[in-house]
């Protein structure tokens, strides 16, 4: 069965794709763009190196748009990233029946709530899945077995995720999005770790 998985190159959804790739699901990596920039370099080049079918789906910049306004007016990030998210499941939804993202327990954006989750599967008789049940400490040693990991401080070059539109919107309009966007490591995912 083909799975979709919401792909931005990092360790959570390189794990995800692993785990459906060995129970035997035909995974599909899949990198949202809106166009504003071509943030999906890191997520192919990740995809690549790691050997997975890898495919950018470029959806209406309105998308984007939104979000960005909902967080200048929140002045924090998390109402937009979130509202992307869900919209980008909504209609990856109508394409697969299967979809699948990196979001593990202490995440706390993007995310759905658990009645959020059976809503989305219930309307659109499909299946969510994602590594809520795995905390960050079974992610980072599990990945640290299987992956080669760059580590560098997030920025519009290092990862396929939503924030890295967003930056450019936000600082297309003149804000600083430092201020906006807390400050945080981002792990990519450049390969399978050679046996030593």
């Amino acid at each position: 069965m083909k799975v979709a998985i919401l792909y931005s190159g990092g360790k959570d959804s390189s794990l995800m794709a692993v785990i459906l790739d060995r129970l035997g699901y035909d995974v599909e990596l899949v990198t949202i763009n809106f166009g504003k920039y071509d943030s999906t370099i890191p997520a192919r080049t990740s995809a690549k190196n790691l050997g997975f079918k890898h495919k950018v789906i470029k959806l209406d910049q309105q998308i984007l748009e939104d979000a960005v306004e909902m967080i200048i007016k929140d002045n924090f990030p998390n109402n937009g990233i979130n509202y992307i998210h869900h919209t980008v499941l909504e209609i990856l939804s109508d394409e697969y029946k299967v979809i699948a993202d990196g979001t593990r327990r202490e995440d706390r954006i993007p995310k759905l709530k658990f009645n959020e989750i059976q809503s989305l599967e219930d309307r659109k008789n499909i299946q969510y899945l994602n590594l809520t049940g795995i905390g960050y400490k079974t992610i980072n040693d599990t990945s640290d077995q299987l992956f080669e990991i760059q580590k560098a401080e997030s920025d519009i070059n290092n990862s396929s995720d939503y924030e890295m539109e967003i930056r450019v919107m936000l600082e297309e309009l003149g804000y600083d999005t430092n201020e906006i966007f807390p400050q945080h490591i981002q792990s990519r995912v450049i390969g399978w770790k050679k046996n030593e």
